[in-house]
């Protein structure tokens, strides 16, 4: 069982089933003996955009900027900005990392998104990729909600297959940044269900 666990989170309100998943795994984890931090994204006011600012101290390339390039070389000599640099911090410590999120246009939130963007870009390598990883020794895990049942998401639904729709995220960036990905957790609309059927679910 893994002791040190992250959990990314991005939802706005603090009553939502999202922050109730989120408070039930840490409840869970802790009491199986991890540690577990929250990076609270919307209560960090965590910048998405992926830019220039990122990088202390000036890029080597202004003219023809490649962000993947800059970021790589800035973490390779110490000048990333500082909310980035915490970040990779608590990854670096992480056993686990749990991304909890309501699903929004098929992917997860834009905060979310940069917080991939910004904080993993220094894992991008066409050296060190999937099996060979820098975070091959890491687990992670995809935890959210929708806004319709799980027919919707089903061979025969109008959204097609679930696990086509998660294939860039969970192999596009978490397997090719070396993570062991553990099978989603799925929470299928939990707005229309029950008190009774939402309990059941963190459960």
């Amino acid at each position: 069982m893994a002791k040190k666990v992250l959990i990314v989170y991005a939802h706005e309100s603090s009553t939502s089933f999202n922050a109730a998943a989120k408070d039930a795994a840490v409840a869970a984890l802790t009491a199986q003996g991890c540690t577990v931090q929250v990076s609270d994204l919307y209560a960090m006011k965590f910048k998405a955009a992926a830019t220039t600012e990122d990088i202390t101290g000036g890029v080597k390339d202004a003219e023809n900027f490649c962000y993947a390039k800059e970021i790589k070389l800035a973490s390779e000599e110490g000048k990333l900005a500082d909310d980035i640099k915490k970040e990779q911090e608590k990854l670096k410590k992480a056993d686990l990392v749990i991304f909890q999120f309501p699903m929004y246009w098929s992917s997860v939130p834009a905060i979310m998104k940069g917080w991939m963007d910004r904080v993993l870009g220094f894992a991008y390598a066409q050296e060190k990729r999937y099996s060979e990883g820098i975070f091959k020794d890491k687990k992670a895990m995809l935890s959210f909600t929708t806004d319709c049942p799980e027919s919707v998401y089903s061979d025969t639904g109008i959204n097609g297959d679930i696990n086509v729709t998660l294939w860039p995220l969970q192999n596009g960036i978490l397997n090719y940044c070396g993570f062991q990905v553990f099978a989603p957790q799925i929470f299928w609309d939990p707005a229309t269900g029950s008190p009774e059927s939402r309990s059941s679910m963190l459960e």
